[in-house]
C-alpha cells in the first residue's frame, strides 16, 4: 500500500514539474546555483588537497630538508635575524656525510634563475639547481627520456644537464633534445635526459617540471656559493627504522659544531620535514570548506525560499483537487507526501543540474590549463543528499497545509 501509494504521488508530482515548466525553471534554479557554489568549492579543495599531499609525498616522509628559512611560523624567531644567517654550504653537507650515523644518504643543492639557448629559442628566468649525485636517491622524480648524470659526470662537473618537461618544450617543441647541446649562463651544455611531466598544482605549482639539473661541480662554475641568500639545502634520508626526530636531533647536533655555535646560541639554520607542511595545511583547508559552507549555504537558503514559495502557490492552485481527492477517502499521509515528493523532486533536479555545470566546469579546466580535476562519487552523493534534505525542509510546510485542509472547505475554495 504504501509503495502504490507512493508511485501515485510521485506520477501526480512529476506530471506538475513537467507542466508548469517556468515554475519548475523557477524553483529549481535557487538550489541549482547553491549546489554549485558548495560542490564546486569541494571539487577544487579536493584537487588543490590531492595535489597538494602527492607534492608533499614526493619529498619523503623520511626525509628532512636543511635549509636557511623555516618552512613553519616560529614566534621565538623574527625574520630579520634569520636574514642574516649564511646560507647553507657545501661545507655543511661534508659535515653531515662524515658524522652522520642515522642517514643513509644525503644531497647537497644550489638553485640559481638563468638563462637557457637552444639555437633561436631562449628560456629566461629557469631555475637550475645544481645537486649531488644523491640527489635522485631522496627526490622522487622519473626521467621520461634519456638518463641521470654518471658519478664520473657529477664528480668532474661535465656540462650535462636535464630538462623539466616544460623547459624541454619551450627549447625544443617536439624535437628530442637529449643529445643537443644548449647553452646555460654561457656554457655549452649537453642535455642528457628530459624529466617526466609532474603537472600543475602541489606545493610549486609544476614542481620539476619548469626546473633544470645539472651536476654540483658544473653548478660551480656560474652560481655563487658563498652568497649569503644562495638558495641552497641539504636533503637528508633517514636509514630504515630511524625515526625522523631521532635524524632531526643528530643534523641538529652535527651542524652546530661545523658551525661553532655555543650552547646559549640559537641554530642559524632551519630543519624541515614534510609533516611541518601537512600540519599547517589541513588547519587551511578546515577553515576553506568552512567557508564554502558558508557561501554555499547561503544561496541553498534563498533556494529552499523558493521551493517553498513555488509550493505554497502550487498547494493555492490545487486547493480543491486537494479536497475531492479528501472527500473520495484520501489520508492525510497521502496529501502530505504527494506535495513533499514535489519539491524534492524539483530539489534533486536542481541538485542535479548544479552538478551537470560542474563536471562541464572541470571538463573545460583541464582541457584549457592541463589540470587533473575531478568531479568525486563522493560530492556527487552529498549533492544530492543536500537537495533532498533542502527540498524535505522547504517542501514540509506547504505539504502539512495540504494535508490539513478541510474536503468540504477545499472543494468549495474555487466557488
Amino acid at each position: 500500500m504504501f509503495f502504490r501509494l507512493f508511485k501515485e504521488g510521485f506520477l501526480f508530482a512529476f506530471n506538475s514539474v513537467i507542466v508548469n515548466k517556468l515554475r519548475t525553471f523557477l524553483s529549481l534554479f535557487g538550489i541549482t546555483i547553491g549546489i554549485f557554489s558548495i560542490i564546486s568549492v569541494f571539487t577544487v579543495l579536493d584537487w588543490m588537497e590531492k595535489s597538494i599531499h602527492e607534492s608533499i609525498s614526493t619529498l619523503g616522509d623520511n626525509v628532512i630538508y636543511v635549509q636557511k628559512f623555516p618552512w613553519s611560523f616560529d614566534p621565538n624567531l623574527a625574520w630579520w635575524d634569520i636574514i642574516k644567517w649564511p646560507a647553507i654550504s657545501e661545507r655543511d653537507y661534508q659535515a653531515i656525510l662524515k658524522r652522520s650515523t642515522k642517514s643513509v644518504t644525503t644531497s647537497f643543492l644550489a638553485a640559481q634563475p638563468e638563462k637557457i639557448k637552444y639555437k633561436k629559442n631562449i628560456a629566461n628566468d629557469v631555475t637550475i639547481a645544481a645537486v649531488t649525485l644523491e640527489f635522485q636517491k631522496i627526490r622522487s622524480f622519473e626521467i621520461d627520456n634519456g638518463r641521470y648524470f654518471s658519478p664520473s659526470e657529477a664528480s668532474s662537473g661535465k656540462n650535462v644537464a636535464l630538462l623539466g618537461a616544460e623547459i624541454a618544450n619551450r627549447l625544443f617543441e617536439k624535437s628530442d633534445p637529449v643529445g643537443k647541446e644548449i647553452t646555460i649562463a654561457g656554457f655549452k651544455t649537453t642535455v642528457i635526459g628530459v624529466l617526466k611531466k609532474e603537472g600543475k598544482g602541489g606545493i610549486s605549482d609544476n614542481g620539476m617540471d619548469d626546473l633544470t639539473l645539472v651536476p654540483l661541480n658544473f653548478g660551480k662554475s656560474f652560481i655563487n656559493m658563498r652568497n649569503t641568500f644562495l638558495d641552497a639545502q641539504l636533503m637528508i634520508k633517514a636509514k630504515p627504522g630511524v625515526d625522523i626526530q631521532e635524524l632531526s636531533d643528530e643534523t641538529t647536533m652535527i651542524l652546530r659544531a661545523a658551525r661553532s655555535l655555543r650552547p646559549e646560541e640559537i641554530s642559524d639554520f632551519s630543519v624541515n620535514r614534510a609533516s611541518m607542511l601537512s600540519q599547517g595545511l589541513d588547519s587551511i583547508f578546515v577553515a576553506i570548506n568552512l567557508g564554502g559552507w558558508v557561501i554555499g549555504g547561503f544561496a541553498i537558503l534563498v533556494g529552499g525560499f523558493g521551493i517553498a514559495n513555488i509550493m505554497f502557490v502550487s498547494v493555492r492552485e490545487r486547493t480543491n483537487i486537494i479536497g475531492i481527492q479528501k472527500a473520495l477517502g484520501a489520508k492525510r499521509f497521502f496529501i502530505l507526501q504527494q506535495f513533499l515528493v514535489e519539491s524534492t523532486l524539483l530539489s534533486m533536479i536542481g541538485g542535479l543540474l548544479g552538478v551537470f555545470m560542474i563536471f562541464l566546469g572541470t571538463l573545460v579546466v583541464n582541457y584549457l590549463w592541463d589540470m587533473n580535476m575531478h568531479l568525486t562519487i563522493a560530492n556527487i552523493f552529498l549533492a544530492l543528499f543536500i537537495s533532498g534534505i533542502i527540498g524535505i525542509v522547504a517542501g514540509y510546510a506547504p505539504a502539512n497545509s495540504a494535508a490539513k485542509m478541510n474536503p468540504v472547505e477545499a472543494i468549495g475554495f474555487s466557488f
